[in-house]
């Protein structure tokens, strides 16, 4: 899948191993193997059949997978206009572009 950075300093903390392990501490290994499977996924169908990284679309059309018990990388879909099915719905096969957003402590 092709990832773009909502910013350089966003992207720099999430591709830069010096980078993860300073800005993520004890999760960075997380940090990493998300990284690594967003980046392997041909589409982000993908992501949804790995159980532990729990990829669920957010309110407002934003999606999230999991790091740790509370911590999400949040993205959103870089397509224009987003792929959606028939029916309204993100269309999770044609997502092969997302923008980071941020990471955070969802809860």
């Amino acid at each position: 899948m092709k990832i773009t950075f909502k910013s350089r300093r966003l992207e720099k903390s999430l591709t830069d191993p010096k980078e993860i392990s300073k800005t993520y501490g004890v999760m960075a290994k997380k940090v990493s193997q998300r990284m690594k499977e967003l980046s392997a996924a041909s589409a982000l169908s993908v992501m949804r059949k790995l159980p532990a990284a729990y990829c669920h679309e957010l309110h407002g059309g934003n999606i999230s997978v999991e790091i740790s018990g509370n911590w999400r990388i949040i993205f959103e879909p870089d397509h224009d206009p987003v792929p959606a099915k028939s029916d309204g719905g993100l269309d999770w096969d044609a997502v092969t572009q997302i923008k980071i957003l941020e990471v955070e402590d969802y809860h």
